[in-house]
Protein backbone atom coordinates (compact mmCIF):
# COMPACT_ATOMS: atom_id res chain seq x y z
CA UNK A 1 0.00 0.00 0.00
CA UNK A 2 2.91 2.51 0.83
CA UNK A 3 4.82 1.99 -1.72
CA UNK A 4 1.49 2.28 -4.18
CA UNK A 5 1.63 5.94 -2.69
CA UNK A 6 5.09 6.67 -3.17
CA UNK A 7 4.35 5.78 -6.86
CA UNK A 8 1.38 8.14 -7.49
CA UNK A 9 3.44 11.09 -5.30
CA UNK A 10 6.44 10.51 -7.67
CA UNK A 11 4.03 11.47 -10.75
CA UNK A 12 3.31 14.86 -9.33
CA UNK A 13 5.00 17.19 -11.30
CA UNK A 14 7.67 18.85 -9.40
CA UNK A 15 6.44 22.62 -9.95
CA UNK A 16 9.40 24.78 -9.38
CA UNK A 17 10.29 28.55 -9.89
CA UNK A 18 12.97 28.59 -12.67
CA UNK A 19 15.06 31.21 -13.45
CA UNK A 20 17.61 31.46 -16.31
CA UNK A 21 20.58 33.70 -17.04
CA UNK A 22 20.93 33.67 -20.91
CA UNK A 23 23.85 34.88 -22.13
CA UNK A 24 23.51 35.84 -25.67
CA UNK A 25 26.27 38.04 -28.26
CA UNK A 26 24.98 41.19 -29.72
CA UNK A 27 23.73 40.68 -33.48
CA UNK A 28 25.76 44.18 -34.41
CA UNK A 29 28.60 43.15 -32.34
CA UNK A 30 29.15 39.52 -31.73
CA UNK A 31 32.06 39.85 -29.98
CA UNK A 32 29.95 41.39 -27.10
CA UNK A 33 27.77 39.13 -25.17
CA UNK A 34 24.26 40.83 -23.39
CA UNK A 35 22.24 38.77 -20.30
CA UNK A 36 19.01 38.16 -19.93
CA UNK A 37 16.72 36.70 -17.19
CA UNK A 38 14.14 34.94 -17.79
CA UNK A 39 11.93 33.60 -14.74
CA UNK A 40 8.31 31.09 -14.49
CA UNK A 41 7.08 28.24 -13.17
CA UNK A 42 8.07 25.23 -14.92
CA UNK A 43 8.17 21.21 -13.93
CA UNK A 44 11.58 19.87 -12.81
CA UNK A 45 13.09 18.13 -14.65
CA UNK A 46 12.21 18.68 -18.25
CA UNK A 47 11.73 22.31 -17.84
CA UNK A 48 8.65 22.41 -20.59
CA UNK A 49 8.63 26.52 -20.41
CA UNK A 50 12.05 26.83 -20.31
CA UNK A 51 12.63 24.60 -23.86
CA UNK A 52 9.72 26.44 -25.33
CA UNK A 53 11.49 29.94 -24.49
CA UNK A 54 14.48 28.52 -25.84
CA UNK A 55 13.05 27.56 -28.98
CA UNK A 56 10.96 30.62 -29.67
CA UNK A 57 14.80 32.44 -29.00
CA UNK A 58 16.71 30.17 -31.33
CA UNK A 59 13.78 31.00 -33.90
CA UNK A 60 13.03 34.62 -33.87
CA UNK A 61 15.53 36.11 -32.03
CA UNK A 62 18.58 37.42 -33.97
CA UNK A 63 20.87 37.13 -31.38
CA UNK A 64 22.65 34.10 -31.18
CA UNK A 65 23.09 31.97 -27.74
CA UNK A 66 25.89 31.79 -25.67
CA UNK A 67 25.30 30.07 -22.91
CA UNK A 68 22.05 29.21 -20.26
CA UNK A 69 22.75 28.83 -16.57
CA UNK A 70 19.17 27.52 -15.13
CA UNK A 71 18.56 27.65 -11.08
CA UNK A 72 15.08 26.39 -9.61
CA UNK A 73 13.68 26.45 -6.30
CA UNK A 74 11.01 24.10 -4.81
CA UNK A 75 7.67 25.61 -3.74
CA UNK A 76 6.72 22.93 -1.34
CA UNK A 77 9.50 22.48 0.77
CA UNK A 78 8.99 20.11 3.98
CA UNK A 79 8.23 22.24 7.32
CA UNK A 80 11.30 23.46 9.13
CA UNK A 81 11.04 23.21 12.44
CA UNK A 82 13.92 24.07 15.08
CA UNK A 83 13.49 24.07 18.97
CA UNK A 84 13.72 27.70 20.80
CA UNK A 85 17.10 28.17 22.66
CA UNK A 86 15.08 29.62 25.87
CA UNK A 87 11.40 29.60 27.48
CA UNK A 88 9.46 32.53 28.38
CA UNK A 89 6.73 32.50 30.99
CA UNK A 90 4.21 34.25 31.89
CA UNK A 91 2.73 35.14 35.38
Amino acid sequence: MLQHILQDYVRIPDWRLTTAEILYHLPDHPGVLQTFVWQKLDRAPAFPELERFLTFWRREIEGPLHSVRVASAALVKPAELRYAGGEFRLH
